[in-house]
């Protein structure tokens, strides 16, 4: 990080090299041909794909930030790693690396977990600043989603059961 005299600029200077990055990503993806390698999941799309809709509130827990994989319907603005993949995403994100960079506390993070993934419900933007600046972990209320389980064997019932 470059020291700046002003906040703003720092912020500025911050959202323009996540974006350089961002783009940077997108068009390695693109040269070596794995489009899909660079974008999140959606979790609709891993959710329906593993039959996972039971689900279990978790409560608070400390989450490892590389583990955040994807998103519940925000899966285009940012991509694999958290970079933003729009400008569109500018204003707040430069609103929460202002709060981080003053450290000011921010509430945790919402995820969905499926398996050892995880996907941002609500602080999409947190995730991003904290991915940009290296933070590890990340406080996060966690909803875990499990698989359906399958039906059980009916039992069959013979004849001679029946009148026994």
């Amino acid at each position: 990080m470059i020291p700046y005299m002003n906040l703003n600029e720092q912020v500025d200077a911050d959202f323009t090299r996540a974006r350089r990055r961002a783009r940077l990503r997108a068009v390695l993806a693109r040269i070596r041909r794995e489009h899909s390698s660079n974008r999140l999941l959606s979790f609709d799309d891993v959710r329906r794909e593993h039959a996972a809709n039971n689900r279990l509130h978790r409560g608070t827990r400390v989450v490892e930030a590389d583990e955040i994989v994807g998103s519940v319907g925000r899966w285009r603005d940012f991509d694999r790693s958290f970079l933003p993949a729009r400008a569109s995403v500018g204003h707040k994100w430069k609103r929460i690396d202002r709060a981080f960079q003053r450290g000011e506390d921010m509430p945790p993070v919402e995820l969905y977990e499926i398996g050892d993934a995880y996907f941002v419900v609500d602080g999409h933007h947190r995730v991003s600043v904290a991915r940009y600046h290296d933070v590890p972990t990340l406080e996060a209320a966690v909803v875990e989603f499990h698989p359906k389980l399958p039906a059980a064997p009916v039992p069959t019932i013979s004849n001679s059961e029946l009148t026994a």
